[in-house]
C-alpha cells in the first residue's frame, strides 16, 4: 500500500488531527528539485487539519551568495562566528529563501506568513571569543503563532532571531526548530535533510530511543559528521517533552507522507518513550491476525488457521505494535499437565524484518511462560528452524517430546516441522 492511499492515512487521522508538526528544511532542499512535492505533503497535511509550521536553513544559499559578492562568510550554520559582512548576506539569503517558500505555499493555495516570532539575544563571548552577531534563542512568541496557526495560516521561520532592541542575529534554524517544537508542544519535530537519516558507523539508525541515542553521541566519530546536529537537537527535543523526532530525505518523492503515514518510514524515528509494545490479541483482531500472517501461511510457512481456530484459543494470541499499528504476531499455547507450552505464530512483517521485533517477541512468550509455571518451551518450523537455533537458542528434539494430544496432530498433519526443545530457566 502506497503513504498516500486514503485508506493508509485515514488511521492516523484522529491522532494527528489539530496537532502540531514542526517541519525544518535545510536550505539545500529548497532548490532541490522535489522542492515543488514536499509542499504538495504539506498541502496534504493541512487539509488533514493538521497546524504545520516551517522552519528552514540558508547555509547553501549564504555560501552562494558570499561567492557571488566576493565575501568568503564567517560561518554558515549559525553556530559559529558572525561578523557584520556575514549578517547581511545571511539576511538576504535568508528573506529570499522565506519568499521563495511562501511563493510555493501560495501555488497551493495554503495561506502562510513569515514572522519575527524568535526572540534571541547575543551568542556572546565564550572561550575568548566574541560571536558578534551570532544568536541563541531565548523564547518563541508562542502566543503569536499559536495564533496564526488557530486561523490555518502557515508559519515561515527564517533562522534569524530578533531581541528587544530590533537588533538581528544569525541562529541556527535546527536550534530554532527545537525551540519551536518544545514551546508549541508539538507532537512531530520533522528535519529534512539531503540524507536518508542518522548514520551510525554507515548504517542508517530506523528506530532509536532517545537516551539510545544519547549514549551513541558520547563518541560522535561513529555517526556522519554532517548530521551531528540534528541528533544532539533530536535528543534536546525528546528530552523536552517532543515524542517524536524524525530525520528524513527531503529530495524524496513523497518522503514527508511516507514518514508521518506508515510504520515502517523512510528514515530516522527518535522517540521519547517506547514506542512498541506486545498486548494480548482480541475478538476484533482476529481479521488483522489473518491478514497479517495471510502471505505465510499461503506460503506453508505458517500452519493455518482459521477464524474459528483462533477464536477458540484467543487468549494465547499476541500483537506486536508500532505506534499502534500492528507489525507482528505470536502464541503461546500452553499444555499445564507437562508444564510445557508451544511457541506458535510467530510472524513479522517484511517492511519491519531485521530489527530484532522476532527476538522481542519470543523473549515476551518466555517471560510469559515463566509466569505461568511453564518450564519448557517447544515450537515447531519448516523454514525458520535455523534462526531459532542459532539466535534463540532452541535444540533439535524429536516427537517424543510433545504432549499426547499435540504429537497426534503433528502426526496427522504431514507437514514434517523441525522440533525445537527449550528448558526455561526461573
Amino acid at each position: 500500500m502506497k503513504p498516500t492511499d486514503l485508506r493508509g492515512i485515514l488511521r492516523y487521522i484522529p491522532r494527528f488531527r489539530e496537532k502540531t508538526f514542526v517541519v525544518a528544511i535545510d536550505g539545500a532542499i529548497v532548490t532541490d528539485d522535489n522542492f515543488p512535492n514536499l509542499l504538495l505533503d504539506v498541502a496534504v497535511l493541512r487539509s488533514l487539519n493538521i497546524r504545520i509550521v516551517l522552519v528552514h536553513g540558508a547555509a547553501l544559499q549564504i555560501a552562494a551568495l558570499g561567492a557571488e559578492r566576493g565575501i568568503t562568510p564567517s560561518n554558515l550554520d549559525g553556530t559559529g562566528i558572525t561578523d557584520a559582512a556575514t549578517l547581511q548576506v545571511s539576511l538576504t539569503a535568508a528573506n529570499r529563501l522565506t519568499h521563495e517558500i511562501l511563493e510555493g505555499l501560495s501555488a497551493n493555495d495554503l495561506r502562510a506568513v513569515s514572522t519575527n516570532a524568535v526572540i534571541a539575544h547575543p551568542f556572546g563571548i565564550v572561550g575568548g571569543i566574541d560571536h558578534q552577531f551570532t544568536g541563541k534563542v531565548e523564547r518563541i512568541d508562542t502566543e503569536m503563532l499559536q495564533g496564526l496557526l488557530s486561523q490555518g495560516i502557515i508559519p515561515v521561520v527564517p533562522p534569524l532571531g530578533f531581541d528587544g532592541d530590533g537588533k538581528t542575529y544569525r541562529v541556527n534554524s535546527d536550534a530554532v526548530a527545537l525551540a519551536l517544537a518544545s514551546q508549541l508542544k508539538a507532537v512531530k519535530l520533522l528535519y529534512l535533510t539531503t540524507a536518508d537519516g542518522l548514520q551510525h558507523q554507515g548504517r542508517l539508525l530506523r528506530q532509536v530511543l532517545v537516551s539510545e541515542l544519547k549514549a551513541l553521541l558520547g563518541n560522535p566519530s561513529d555517526l556522519r559528521p554532517d548530521l551531528i546536529s540534528k541528533a544532539r537537537h533530536a535528543v534536546a527535543a525528546c528530552e523536552a517533552g517532543v515524542p517524536r523526532v524524525h530525520v528524513i530525505n527531503g529530495t524524496v518523492d513523497e518522503s514527508l507522507l511516507s514518514e508521518v503515514f506508515s510504520n515502517e518510514g523512510i528514515g530516522t524515528l527518535v522517540y521519547a518513550n517506547e514506542y512498541t509494545q506486545v498486548r494480548r490479541a482480541q475478538k476484533k483482531d482476529i481479521r488483522t491476525l489473518i491478514n497479517l500472517t495471510k502471505a505465510s501461511m499461503e506460503a506453508s510457512e505458517l500452519m493455518k488457521r482459521t477464524r474459528a481456530a483462533i477464536e477458540r484459543q484467543m487468549g494465547d494470541y499476541y500483537l506486536f505494535e508500532i505506534d499502534k499499528n500492528p507489525v507482528g504476531c505470536v502464541a503461546l499455547h500452553p499444555y499445564p499437565e507437562t508444564q510445557q507450552g508451544e511457541l506458535a505464530f510467530l510472524y513479522v512483517s517484511p517492511s519491519h524484518e531485521n530489527q530484532g521485533i522476532g527476538s522481542k517477541l519470543v523473549q515476551f512468550v518466555e517471560a510469559r511462560a515463566r509466569e505461568l509455571g511453564i518450564t519448557e518451551l517447544f515450537t515447531l518450523s519448516t523454514t525458520a528452524f535455523t534462526w531459532f537455533q542459532n539466535k534463540a537458542g532452541y535444540g533439535e528434539a524429536t516427537p517424543d517430546v510433545l504432549p499426547i494430544a499435540r504429537r497426534e496432530r503433528y502426526e496427522a498433519s504431514g507437514r514434517n516441522s523441525k522440533i525445537l526443545l527449550k528448558r526455561l530457566r526461573p
